[in-house]
């Protein structure tokens, strides 16, 4: 500060002496316009030269800050349900034009429902509540501050986490509860939880929470039916003590497709709320029917074992052929080949045409020069000996999800001696031992080669490991279960394809319905310059909506929200390669903002606790009012701003040096001193 005093007062000096120097040094009889022009020099160097020094210039103001007061208000339609939109917009006018209050606090309105947004005008037609959207904004709006929160909500949360836990501790949170706190009598379906996937003639198990609020004892009918017909019908009874009630039940697969089904509580008595008394789900029933065929030359236990073992499934059907019968392999998913041989030539050319997957089991009779020729996942080099093979589990096998059902407690299998040799795309589930002494030859081994699935098990006798499980479990069913698990992954169709879509079959009205999509080229690489469109169709109004997909990270999405309930169709194309995917899902008519019937005054109570605040009803705003108007920690602050800023920053002092240089030039140039 002192060198820049020093520094101006002596750029003063100069700049008179330069000016005296220029227009009074050895000049007799000076004219009168030498002194005007002198002064403009003066101004001239002086301002250059303080721009050379270019001091700091420090300027002090103040102001007062306010402390935040957002008011948020709920925007879901539930408002409306509670029939508390009016008492709703009059709480909110009524604390935004308090004079007094907008002295105090720098108030700032806000919204919520499904998100959060800065608003002073609602239309309460909300589809969702979150109000976990309504701590985080504020974190991140008013960061590191202390501020109060008015809260005008009927609590009611419908999406996120849960809000209580979600709020500022250090800052209060008021809120006005909206509803009428009266208990009223009410029944209600709160959740169903059930699989999307169900197989065709098999039963799947639904479990249905159930709620009741009320002061008398009830008794309830709890249907589940599908179109007319009632699948599931109980007798409930609810009370003051038993107000919740968990439903687990079994409903049959009948049909194949997407099947809706209705669960439903009826009672006699008149309700406020009848909406939330039923709720419609939907599952989608696969027919997972698979004709296998096990084709053998000769008569082993083995193949009965299998057979009985995979026909535990209704869904599979086996047909047990001789080599010269296999004709037709087109009409089998899986083939099992029994002990090949050399009459299987003409087994392994069919399917080179008919493609299906393949399970070969070997044993003292099988042909491995010829297996040698048909295949390449495994390589054999047998000696004519026999040798018994125990088996060894192997718990890193990851092709598929299997337990560990006994396997090395099982009676060995019989098989001739050699070297077995693995390529690189199969898996061993099974290694075989030799009394206790490992091969490192595999067993039990499974291959995926282009989309072409295969499994070996080496060695017979397989009926003796059936039977054994049968003693060791008192069942079947495992070994069973063990045998279904391959079948499975050979009766899985797992080629590759360009365009794949990912989509759920049953969305509810409401909720964010969003169809993914994933689209690779001829080398199976994703192609991020694909153009994907979708055409959505109203089956019941024919009505057709047309969208274009949203390229994301390794995928494109597109949201489908606003679909009113009932049944679509739809095709995904890509414009380029004219690839295109058909599909359907349903949208079910199901509004979560109409399930309640009184406002959660428990949790904003909670909310209001665990953050120092106070929870008011309707008619005790003004006392909210006067509570915040009372608080001392939130009187407003005289804050000192000091702003320095460098004298080169002032652009009006730059324009004034030009404006006086060119004065002194036009001066100069009229008197004829140039």
């Amino acid at each position: 500060m002192a060198n820049s005093v020093l520094l101006i007062l002596l750029s003063l000096i100069l700049a008179i002496a330069l000016s005296y120097f220029q227009y009074f040094y050895k000049i007799k009889n000076t004219p009168k316009i030498n002194y005007f022009l002198a002064v403009i020099r003066f101004f001239l160097i002086f301002g250059i030269l303080l721009l050379l020094i270019n001091p700091i210039l420090t300027r002090k103001t103040f102001e007062i800050q306010k402390t935040p007061l957002p008011i948020i208000v709920d925007n879901s339609s539930s408002i409306v349900d509670l029939k508390a939109k009016n008492k709703a917009l009059e709480i909110f006018n009524k604390i935004t034009s308090n004079e007094d209050l907008q002295e105090k606090f720098d108030i700032a309105t806000y919204q919520f429902d499904t998100d959060f947004q800065a608003s002073n005008e609602f239309d309460f037609k909300g589809k969702q509540s979150n109000l976990e959207t309504v701590s985080k904004n504020l974190k991140s709006i008013y960061k590191n501050r202390n501020f109060p929160t008015i809260l005008i909500s009927d609590g009611n949360q419908t999406a996120g986490n849960d809000y209580v836990t979600s709020f500022e501790k250090s800052n209060p949170v008021y809120p006005v509860i909206l509803g009428d706190t009266t208990t009223f009598f009410d029944l209600k379906i709160k959740q169903i939880n059930v699989n999307k996937y169900a197989f065709y003639k098999n039963k799947f198990p639904v479990e249905i929470f159930l709620n009741y609020s009320g002061t008398k004892s009830c008794i309830s009918d709890f249907v589940i039916s599908q179109g007319s017909t009632i699948l599931e019908k109980q007798s409930i009874s609810f009370s003051p003590s038993n107000k919740s009630v968990i439903l687990s039940v079994l409903l049959p697969a009948s049909a194949v497709g997407l099947q809706v089904f209705k669960a439903s509580l009826v009672t006699k008595i008149s309700e406020k709320n009848t909406y939330n008394n039923s709720k419609a789900f939907a599952v989608q029933v696969l027919d997972q029917k698979t004709n296998i065929a096990i084709i053998s030359e000769t008569n082993h236990p083995d193949v009965g074992a299998i057979k009985r073992s995979i026909e535990q499934n209704a869904q599979r059907k086996v047909t047990i052929l001789k080599p010269k019968d296999s004709k037709l392999l087109q009409d089998y998913s899986v083939l099992i080949l029994y002990q090949p041989t050399a009459d299987f030539k003409s087994v392994f050319e069919s399917n080179k045409i008919a493609n299906c997957n393949t399970w070969i089991i070997t044993g003292t009779e099988t042909d491995y020069e010829f297996l040698n020729q048909q295949q390449d996942n495994l390589t054999f080099k047998m000696s004519s000996q026999s040798e018994d093979y125990l088996a060894d589990y192997n718990p890193d096998f990851s092709l598929f999800s299997i337990e560990n059902i006994g396997f090395d407690n099982f009676p060995p299998l019989k098989n001739n001696y050699g070297i077995i040799s693995k390529s690189n795309n199969t898996s061993v589930l099974l290694a075989s031992k030799i009394r206790n002494i490992p091969t490192n030859f595999p067993l039990l081994a499974y291959a995926e080669n282009q989309g072409k699935r295969s499994a070996y098990l080496l060695g017979e006798n397989i009926w003796k490991w059936r039977f054994q499980s049968h003693i060791d479990q008192q069942s079947f069913d495992k070994f069973d279960i063990f045998i279904d698990k391959t079948i499975q992954f050979l009766a899985t169709n797992n080629s590759k394809k360009s365009l794949i879509v990912n989509h759920e079959n049953v969305y509810y009205s409401g909720e964010s319905i969003s169809v993914e999509a994933q689209y690779f080229n001829k080398n199976y690489e994703f192609d991020e310059r694909a153009r994907l469109t979708i055409s959505v169709t109203n089956r019941a109004t024919k009505e057709v909506k047309n969208f274009d997909f949203l390229k994301g990270n390794n995928n494109f999405k597109v949201n489908l929200d606003g679909l009113n309930a009932g049944k679509y169709t739809f095709n995904v194309k890509e414009l380029n390669a004219n690839d295109s995917y058909n599909g359907y899902f349903e949208v079910l008519d199901f509004d979560i903002e109409k399930q309640f019937v009184n406002p959660d005054v428990l949790k904003l109570k909670q909310l209001a606790s665990k953050t120092n605040g106070i929870a008011s009803m309707p008619n005790q705003v003004d006392a909210l009012l006067k509570q915040l108007l009372s608080e001392k920690k939130y009187i407003p602050i005289q804050k000192a701003i000091i702003k320095k800023t460098p004298l080169i920053d002032y652009t009006l002092l730059l324009v004034l040096l030009i404006f006086l240089l060119g004065i002194e030039w036009f001066t100069r140039k009229y008197n004829g001193m140039l």
